[in-house]
C-alpha cells in the first residue's frame, strides 16, 4: 500500500508540473497589431495563450465598456495554434467577454498589450491597455499591462518580450495583493542599455492641450485635439525618471480611487 500511495503522489506531482497557466492576452492597438503579435509569441513560452483583442484601434478609449450597441466576438485565425478572437467592443468589454464567454473561468493571469508608445504617469488614466488589466484586476485576476515606449509601427519588441518573460513569470510565482496591478513601460533601447527593472510611483505629470480650429468642406467648425507632455516631478522615484535614465518602470496600480488621506479632513467640516 505504501508503494502505491508513493507512486500516486509522484505521478500527482509530474500532472502538477504538467499543466502550464492560462494567459489571457489583450490589448488596445487591436488584433492585428505587431505589439500583440510579439507578446503572444512569448507568452506561448510560458503557458496556454488565449487571446481576445479590440478589432480596430483603441487608444484612449481609456476604461469604457459598450452599454447601447450590441457587441460582436468572432474566432479568428490570426496566430497558430491559438485560441483568438477579435471583439467589436472596448478593451475593458474584451476582458469581459473573455472571461464569461470564451474562457468560463478566471485565467491564471491577464497580460495586456505591448502597447506602442508610453503608458508612464497619468497616461495610465487615458490608456484602453492599462484598463484592460484594470478590468482584470477587478475581476480578481493578476494582471500586467507592458508599453513599449516606440510609437513606430516597426518597433523592436526584442527588449519588451525579454522582460515581459521576466516579469509575468515572477508574478505568476509570487502573485500580486488584492486590487492591485501593474503598469510597466519599457524604455527605447537595446538591452545593453538597459540598467534593469525599478519599482517606482507614477510621476506627477500632465498633458496640456491645444486645438486646432479648422473647417470642414460645408463649413463647420471641427477641432484637432494637441498636446504637450509636462513632468512637474523632480523625484528620482519615478517611472518617468525610471524610463528617462535607463530602467524598466514597473508600477504597483490600484483601482480603488479613494483619496484616503483626505477623509479625515473632510471629516472635520462642518457641513451643515
Amino acid at each position: 500500500m505504501k508503494t502505491v500511495n508513493k507512486k500516486l503522489k509522484t505521478e500527482n506531482k509530474v500532472i502538477k508540473k504538467a499543466v502550464k497557466p492560462t494567459i489571457l492576452i489583450t490589448n488596445d492597438d487591436g488584433i492585428t497589431a505587431p505589439g500583440l503579435r510579439n507578446l503572444v509569441e512569448i507568452m506561448k513560452t510560458i503557458g496556454e495563450v488565449v487571446v481576445v483583442a479590440p478589432d480596430s484601434p483603441q487608444s484612449g478609449m481609456g476604461h469604457a465598456i459598450t452599454i447601447n450597441k450590441p457587441l460582436r466576438l468572432d474566432k479568428v485565425n490570426v496566430f497558430s495554434g491559438v485560441d483568438s478572437y477579435q471583439c467589436s467592443g472596448t478593451p475593458a468589454d474584451c476582458v469581459k467577454l473573455a472571461v464569461n464567454k470564451v474562457l468560463h473561468r478566471k485565467p491564471d493571469i491577464l497580460v495586456s498589450g505591448i502597447n506602442h508608445g508610453s503608458n508612464s504617469s497619468i497616461n495610465v488614466i487615458y490608456s484602453g491597455t492599462m484598463s484592460a488589466a484594470v478590468e482584470g484586476a477587478i475581476e480578481g485576476i493578476p494582471s500586467i499591462g507592458f508599453s513599449l515606449c516606440d510609437f513606430n509601427i516597426d518597433a523592436d519588441f526584442t527588449v519588451a518580450k525579454h522582460y515581459a518573460k521576466i516579469i509575468v513569470k515572477r508574478i505568476l510565482k509570487i502573485g500580486l495583493q488584492e486590487g492591485t496591478l501593474l503598469n510597466v513601460n519599457i524604455p527605447r533601447l537595446p538591452i545593453s542599455k538597459i540598467k534593469g527593472i525599478k519599482v517606482c510611483r507614477q510621476a506627477n505629470a500632465r498633458w496640456v492641450e491645444t486645438f486646432d480650429e479648422r473647417m470642414d468642406p460645408h463649413k463647420r467648425k471641427y477641432y484637432w485635439m494637441r498636446g504637450e507632455f509636462v513632468n512637474l516631478d523632480k523625484g528620482d522615484d519615478t517611472d518617468e525618471w525610471a524610463l528617462k535614465n535607463g530602467y524598466v518602470s514597473v508600477v504597483p496600480v490600484q483601482f480603488d480611487l479613494t483619496a484616503h488621506y483626505a477623509i479625515q479632513h473632510l471629516n472635520s467640516v462642518k457641513w451643515h
